[in-house]
């Protein structure tokens, strides 16, 4: 047999082993790769909303960054003429011999510029198309240099069995290529973009008021909100957000036993009244910014910030981010009301403290300050000496199934505004017409500016993966800049939570607690408030959520009944 039919006899269990090692391990990546392009993750409910980046790529944004990275990694690899150039391969190593040939005796393996071969992961198929590559060279090179004394027509025709005993091998990895470069192709012609991902949420809602006076006040509506959220990566690590927003509801007008209108009151207030214009009208309602800074996440508000955009809340499944149409029915089952304190434009930071390990988990301390008439030039107003509110709250956890947070909050309110209105306008988002109006004549605007020391704590506690529980209680003492200006409200809820019932992703929640209250001037009652919904999840992307609102002695009116509003949301995500 010829010099080169016996080279290619050593050579071939070596490059043919190499190559169904390497079909393998490019098979496995490419279904990993077929896998990021079929499965969408679902977003499940965690203990503690830790504060965390943001910024999660799309499935085709992580598809086109796979390609580019397997590309640049392709490019990358350089020939080298020694394995021991390689500073990851020990003599140990069970395929140490094998590239040891394969790289000083036929020059057919290739590296990365760091001296490194990576043998341990999973190969990617641009690295398995370099390396195969490489060995076919070869092989070209020494049938081209080779004598007519040292290559037959028996030595060619070996070779050609050899390539085709591993031809399907071969083709299936070509079709993966294939396929994967076609799905690339569709995919940076009709990409929306390749920084920014575009969601949605449209909720329609069907909904009435029942009871006494308020019930004879109000019809049963039809109500909608949509907003186009646009969020923008440029390091993989931060998150640009800048969300345009629609809607036409309004709340209903509570009444007492007299006919007369509550004012001020936002008792059974729902999520999706918050930022709804009321005619459908587009408005941008919020631009953000978050990135790390070393060890911190920093969040900056340039419009539309709220304190439980970056701070913990602790409410699972009652809690959906920025008021969205996926948790609790009402404001007040979402969120601890010190959280609604002030809100707008301004900056925060989250900075994990503390070592891990133990019973009890890192700590992070947050800190924040948003003020809502930051685009305001004028006297009283500005990002420092208008309404404002800042923000320091202490994280931490009890091993994995029970989160705690102790908040704090100092504002200021001028007159004209109400405590609990995130900083979007003059309406109170959450709370009762008593507490809202400072302890006054349950009127709608302050006599005279304030400044509030809040503090609050808020917990949940997770038993099992089918069970929640959380709660929350705060404190508000404010002080007015006149005279008797000075009052004290109290806020306490408390949840429980059945996440997957009846069917996975479904969710039955429970909440009671009292609505953020003053027993001020003459009014004893307190305004509880008790929801029930149920979320059935009809596909990725729908979900449809019955429920049901009471609240007793609204605006801690005593002579008004009961109020209980019904309503049946759908919530379609994009």
């Amino acid at each position: 047999m010829s010099n080169l039919l016996w080279k290619s006899l050593v050579v071939s269990p070596a490059v043919l082993g190499a190559t169904l090692l390497l079909s393998g391990t490019a098979i496995a990546a490419s279904s990993t790769a077929t896998e990021v392009l079929t499965v969408e993750s679902q977003a499940g409910a965690e203990v503690v909303k830790q504060p965390e980046v943001l910024a999660q790529a799309t499935k085709d944004a992580q598809v086109l960054d796979q390609v580019n990275r397997y590309s640049n990694e392709g490019r990358s690899q350089s020939q080298v003429t020694s394995v021991s150039q390689f500073s990851d391969v020990q003599p140990t190593d069970w395929a140490f011999q094998a590239l040891q040939s394969l790289v000083e005796r036929y020059g057919c393996i290739a590296g990365y510029p760091n001296g490194t071969y990576r043998g341990n992961r999973a190969l990617t198929r641009y690295e398995f198309a370099a390396g195969l590559n490489a060995c076919l060279d070869r092989v070209n090179e020494l049938i081209a240099t080779a004598t007519a004394d040292m290559v037959t027509k028996q030595d060619l025709a070996t070779l050609q069995r050899l390539q085709e005993e591993f031809s399907a091998e071969l083709a299936t990895l070509r079709g993966r290529v294939d396929a994967l470069e076609a799905r690339t192709a569709e995919l940076e012609a009709n990409q929306f973009s390749t920084t920014t991902k575009l969601q949605g949420e449209a909720i329609f809602a069907v909904t009435d008021a029942f009871s006494g006076k308020t019930g004879d006040a109000n019809n049963t509506v039809f109500q909608d909100r949509v907003r186009l959220n646009l969020q923008s990566s440029f390091t993989g690590r931060d998150i640009l957000t800048t969300r345009l927003s629609a809607g036409n509801a309004t709340g209903f007008g509570i009444r007492n036993n007299n006919n007369d209108p509550i004012v001020n009151n936002a008792a059974g207030k729902q999520t999706f009244e918050v930022g709804s214009t009321g005619d459908n009208s587009v408005k941008l309602d919020k631009l953000t910014y978050e990135a790390p800074m070393g060890p911190a996440q920093v969040y900056i508000a340039a419009s539309g910030g709220q304190h439980s955009d970056y701070a913990a809340v602790n409410n699972p499944y009652f809690f959906d981010k920025t008021d969205g149409g996926n948790g609790a029915l009402s404001t007040f089952a979402s969120e601890n009301p010190i959280y609604r304190i002030g809100g707008g434009s301004g900056i925060a930071l989250n900075l994990p403290v503390g070592k891990p390990g133990g019973i009890l988990k890192p700590s992070s301390v947050t800190l924040g300050y948003l003020a809502s008439e930051a685009k305001d030039p004028a006297a009283g107003a500005g990002l420092f000496d208008g309404n404002y509110a800042a923000l320091g709250q202490l994280n931490f956890n009890v091993g994995n199934r029970i989160a705690l947070a102790a908040t704090y909050v100092h504002g200021y309110n001028g007159t004209g505004s109400t405590l609990f209105d995130s900083g979007l306008d003059t309406n109170p988002i959450v709370g009762t017409s008593q507490a809202n109006a400072l302890g006054f004549d349950r009127v709608n605007n302050l006599q005279s500016a304030s400044s509030s020391n809040s503090y609050g704590v808020s917990a949940a506690f997770r038993p099992s993966n089918k069970l929640s529980i959380s709660g929350f209680v705060s404190y508000h003492d404010v002080t007015g800049f006149g005279a008797n200006d000075d009052y004290e409200a109290w806020s306490y809820g408390a949840g429980i939570a059945l996440p997957d019932f009846g069917k996975k992703g479904n969710v039955l929640g429970i909440f009671g607690g009292a609505q953020p209250y003053s027993l001020r001037a003459g009014a004893r009652e307190i305004p509880y408030q008790v929801e029930g919904f149920y979320k059935y999840r009809v596909s990725d992307n729908i979900s449809v959520t019955p429920g049901v609102i009471w609240v007793t002695s609204p605006g801690q009116n005593n002579s008004a009944d009961d109020a209980f509003i019904g309503t049946l949301r759908t919530t379609f995500t994009f």
